[in-house]
């Protein structure tokens, strides 16, 4: 009886509280606001706290508008805790500020250094603190590790507090051992070995080399894109029914490797069948389109021809004035004959516009510099032709590792916006040079060179040769957009002093300078002009010099007007593997000074993919020069040949020489050429290891002079050899071993040659 009783106070109670408590929402209800206060605030001013509010002074005391101001004062992440209160008729908001990041700090980081992480983290020293943005940057610290292949790092994040509501923030770092690649295996492959899939893929399996790279570290990411490059590979060996069933890491036990599985379904092996051009243009021929398209009726399918013809076909459309166009190839697969017949159709595309070109990752390099480059503005309409030639422009700056150009949709259906990312590489180059002849010895050089001066793309050069017989002093500079105009503008200054005694038995100066211009006459064809004024000294000669070199004693003052016309389709201009590019250069010399001449060189390179990994190169030159108003060409205005070239032979080692003295007198006619297959060396994937074969074939002949013991022979010097290119972190590495095995008793040969260098 007593505990019912007892129950009967207790709920009578409870229920005198519930009807006696006010209602929340009718606490803020009814009235209007008089007053705003903020409590609580220390760094921020109370006025800025009340520009996030909805609601204002003379405002009603409104829920609705009170929740939004509160959810509003919570996006700005300026507070950790906020809470609103009525006092009569003043709205009172309580406030907790998150704190000010005073600094960031990494402890126990040895594999990955401060600024990698720095770099990749949101948070920065003087940032509002918010344990939303700790948590994004924690996993983003992991991230990183798991990438470098260690799985079982952890990131704790911790906070020092400090007097002014400021906190250090400090990330602990646990790094872990490394989690490697013990093995990777594939399933259902017949056609290609385990071991010809794995030079497809990116990652590889460890070994004793692998501190040179982390791709045998294991990276989900990666993973994924293997499966693409496999895809890849067997689409384009005619396997169009391929497919990557799964692909499976595996952790070991004791979790310091993984075990990859790659189940694949190879399909059968297909070819082209009939390859046909269906167009809804007017006024277009699709026969000569025809010729345009790579893949070839009984060929294996090879998907990548299909990409290749595409490209090509909307690049030629484009020229014909075709700006917008859709081509989709159609496949028809008969699977019991396994053909692949396959039609492109070409109809007309939807008029795009480029609303606007953003630049990013550029640090260095003006914005300026990039953009002018590009064969689209603003406000254009939108042509694929041209906008892959853009990409191909800013690559050829060689200012930048990498280049990344892509569209998105813009403000309407009917415009786009091209993303440029660029990631910047090292322009200056401090080039050292050494070679190794049978007469001459050690010769070296020296040359700093910046492509990309204060980030506005221009070209300074100073290079120094000094060796036991020749110094030399050369100055250049060249601005590429003079007068911001497509017009190259530039100077070169030189003082040149050789002592050829060893080598001609004469000591020779000469100082001048060059004053030159270029532009573009289209896209693949470029003209420039030069004017060039030198004065050259001979002296010094030994009593042993030759008496054709002795009689050309003096001083003679050069001025000479050039012109230079080239043909360049080449895919790159540093590292081409593919086009070519003819040069065309003539002097003519006579209308001030003492030299009277006219020169003619004609050169071009030709580039071919032999296979995905090898090259083949053909270049060649012939030159000739021959005397105005009957004078004779000079020693020092003739063609020598040797050293780089022509690899076996010594600089000047080859062409006409005095027999007496063993001197050479150079030529008037030269030809060279030069047949070189270039290729990687696979002992690690991310060194960059090159290597050449080559063949080298020429001669030097035909001079102004008659006498005993001058020995002029037009016969062929042929020479073949070995070279090895390595783009070490300090700079490129080159050495190249060449032996004449077409040569003359009086030729002057080199075995080896090396030059090697560094980038600032």
């Amino acid at each position: 009886m007593f505990r019912f009783l007892w129950l009967i106070c207790l709920l009578a109670v409870i229920l005198s509280a519930g009807v006696s408590a006010p209602d929340a929402r009718a606490q803020t209800s009814g009235g209007v606001i008089n007053a705003i206060r903020i409590d609580g605030n220390q760094r921020i001013e109370a006025e800025t706290v009340k520009s996030y509010l909805s609601i204002s002074v003379g405002d009603p005391f409104n829920p609705a508008q009170i929740n939004k101001s509160l959810k509003s004062l919570f996006a700005t992440g300026l507070f950790g805790d906020v809470n609103m209160v009525r006092e009569g008729n003043t709205l009172v908001i309580q406030i907790d500020e998150n704190p000010i990041i005073n600094r960031i700090a990494f402890e126990g980081n040895e594999r990955i250094s401060d600024e990698v992480l720095s770099d990749e983290v949101e948070l920065r020293a003087r940032v509002v603190y918010t344990r939303t943005k700790v948590q994004n940057d924690v996993a983003r610290v992991v991230k990183i590790y798991r990438r470098s292949g260690r799985f079982a790092a952890t990131v704790d994040a911790k906070i020092i507090e400090l007097p002014q509501n400021r906190v250090d923030l400090v990330f602990e770092i646990d790094e872990g051992p490394s989690t490697e690649i013990k093995r990777i295996n594939f399933i259902g492959n017949r056609r290609f070995s385990d071991g010809d899939l794995r030079d497809v893929i990116l990652t590889k399996e460890s070994s004793l080399l692998s501190f040179f790279t982390s791709d045998d570290t294991y990276d989900p990411d990666r993973l994924t894109f293997d499966r693409d490059l496999l895809r890849t590979f067997y689409l384009s060996e005619g396997y169009a029914d391929f497919r990557v069933v799964s692909a499976v890491a595996e952790l070991t036990r004791d979790r310091t490797g993984f075990f990859i599985t790659f189940a694949l379904d190879e399909g059968e092996r297909y070819r082209f069948g009939k390859i046909v051009v269906d167009s809804e243009l007017r006024d277009l021929s699709v026969e000569q389109l025809l010729d345009e398209v790579k893949s070839i009726e009984g060929d294996w399918y090879d998907a990548s021809l299909i990409e290749d013809s595409i490209q090509i076909l909307t690049d030629t459309l484009g020229n014909l004035g075709f700006a917008f166009v859709d081509i989709r190839p159609r496949t028809d697969r008969n699977r019991e004959s396994r053909i692949i017949d396959l039609r492109y159709d070409i109809t007309e595309g939807p008029r795009v516009f480029v609303e606007r070109i953003n630049i990013t990752g550029n640090v260095r390099t003006l914005d300026k510099v990039v953009r002018r480059e590009f064969r689209l503005v603003e406000g254009d309409a939108f042509n694929a032709a041209k906008y892959r030639r853009s990409r191909q422009r800013i690559q050829n700056l060689g200012f930048f590792e990498s280049v990344e150009v892509t569209q998105k949709s813009g403000s309407a259906p009917d415009k786009t916006i091209i993303d440029v990312e660029v990631a910047e590489t090292s322009t200056g180059q401090l080039t050292l040079g050494a070679g190794f002849s049978s007469s001459d010895g050690p010769l070296g050089n020296v040359s700093i060179n910046e492509r990309n001066l204060l980030g506005k793309g221009q070209t300074l050069r100073l290079a120094f040769l000094v060796s036991r017989r020749r110094q030399q002093i050369d100055l250049g500079f060249t601005e590429p957009y003079f007068l911001d105009r497509e017009l190259s503008a530039g100077v070169d200054l030189f003082a040149r002093r050789a002592d050829l005694t060893d080598q001609s038995n004469f000591d020779e100066d000469s100082q001048g300078g060059v004053l030159r211009f270029g532009y573009a006459l289209t896209e693949e064809i470029r003209h420039s002009v030069r004017y060039r004024a030198q004065r050259s000294t001979l002296n010094n000669f030994d009593d042993d010099v030759s008496p054709f070199i002795r009689q050309e004693s003096g001083s003679r003052v050069t001025s000479a007007i050039g012109h230079s016309i080239s043909y360049d389709v080449r895919n790159s201009f540093f590292n081409p593997t593919e086009g070519f590019v003819i040069r065309l250069e003539q002097d003519i010399a006579g209308l001030l000074g003492d030299a009277k001449y006219f020169r003619n060189k004609l050169s071009g390179e030709f580039h071919y993919p032999i296979t995905d990994f090898f090259t083949g190169s053909l270049t060649g030159s012939v030159g000739n020069i021959f005397g105005l108003f009957g004078e004779d060409i000079r020693i020092d205005e003739r063609f020598f040949l040797g050293g780089q070239s022509f690899r076996g032979f010594t600089s000047a080692g080859i062409g006409p020489r005095d027999l007496r003295t063993d001197d050479p007198l150079g030529g008037n006619t030269f030809f060279v050429s030069t047949a070189e297959i270039g290729f990687p060396i696979g002992v690690v994937s991310a060194v960059d290891l090159r290597g050449r074969l080559f063949a080298d074939m020429g001669t030097l002949t035909n001079v102004d002079l008659n006498g005993p013991g001058l020995v002029d022979g037009a016969k062929i010097r042929a020479s073949v050899g070995v070279g090895i290119s390595y783009g070490s972190p300090f700079g490129p590495i080159l050495i190249d071993l060449g032996i004449p095995i077409l040569k003359e008793d009086y030729d002057d040969t080199e075995v080896v040659r090396f030059s090697f260098g560094t980038r600032f």
